[in-house]
């Protein structure tokens, strides 16, 4: 599979997600998906100290495999049943890391990410915190989750370690990031992921016009968040992408992946999958390349 660069990290366009790793899976069906995703080639792995038990998970589940990939992990969100957690402030910055180090059963994250910006600490506090993990050799690199134009703005401003990537929402129904951070990105060099790359399902077929969602899928636990993503204009925009990817001899979740690769700031797709073949139909959609007239084209439709 091919690979981009996430800073000095040569990572698969198409990563797996994990948070259903630890938010709906069993543990005994947590090693067929890595290993699927191994056997497929993706060597980028995301996850998080809030989503459950997926770090625990993931580390056991690649075992002696563990140095074939790259682990991006997260803090800044609480931890399930633990008091005191999240934030980014520096002493907790230090035991989250520990915590995660362990849970993974790995010496080294090779891409630790603040979750979400946090309003109460300096970002240059954190990156100082951040900065001494990268000089112990307890992070290769360091990046950001959910941050805004001006707060990648003012992180990049300062001395040390500095972010090589964000991870944000940006899917073919949710383009916000255009305005902004995406041009910012290319201006800084930064490497973009994003996460949501099908809408939660609704770029799959997952869901119907005018059905409720069935039990257990993602929206359906989301509740009225959920549902209120069940819209006619997104059903309209989904079955304009439907056609479009059918008269490529495509699918609509082929056309969602190939959308998003085909926007050079775009380094990683994270892709979150509950069986092997969905990690194979993931790792699949990498095999179309959109021209920039084509990924013009779809945009237009979406317009």
């Amino acid at each position: 599979m091919e690979t981009r660069k996430i800073g000095s990290l040569d990572v698969t366009v198409i990563g797996l997600g994990t948070n259903n790793f630890g938010m709906g899976l069993a543990a005994e069906d947590v090693p067929p998906v890595v290993n699927a995703a191994l056997d497929e080639g993706i060597n980028f792995f995301d996850t998080s100290d809030s989503y459950g038990e997926s770090e625990e998970r993931l580390g056991r589940a690649l075992g002696p495999r563990r140095d074939e990939v790259l682990i991006a992990t997260k803090f800044g969100n609480p931890v399930r049943g633990e008091e005191g957690t999240g934030g980014a402030q520096p002493d907790y910055v230090r035991r989250a890391l520990e915590a995660s180090l362990r849970r993974l059963g790995t010496d080294r994250i090779d891409l630790y990410q603040i979750h979400r910006p946090d309003p109460n600490t300096p970002i240059a506090d954190t990156l100082a915190v951040l900065d001494e993990a990268v000089r112990a050799g307890k992070v290769r690199e360091i990046g950001c989750s959910n941050f805004s134009a001006a707060l990648l703005r003012e992180a990049a401003g300062g001395a040390g370690a500095h972010f090589v990537s964000v991870q944000n929402h940006y899917n073919l129904l949710n383009r916000a990031d255009e305005d902004e951070v995406l041009p910012l990105c290319e201006q800084l060099g930064l490497a973009y992921l994003p996460y949501f790359p099908l809408a939660s399902g609704l770029l799959t077929g997952k869901y119907r016009r005018g059905e409720e969602p069935a039990e257990g899928t993602r929206l359906q636990r989301w509740g009225g968040r959920g549902t209120g993503m069940l819209t006619d204009e997104n059903f309209d925009k989904v079955d304009v992408l439907t056609a479009w990817a059918d008269k490529h001899g495509r699918t609509v979740l082929d056309l969602a992946f190939a959308w998003l690769l085909a926007a050079r700031v775009v380094s990683s797709v994270i892709a979150g999958a509950t069986k092997a073949d969905q990690v194979k139909a993931n790792a699949a959609a990498a095999s179309w390349h959109l021209s920039d007239d084509e990924r013009a084209e779809v945009n237009a439709l979406l317009n």
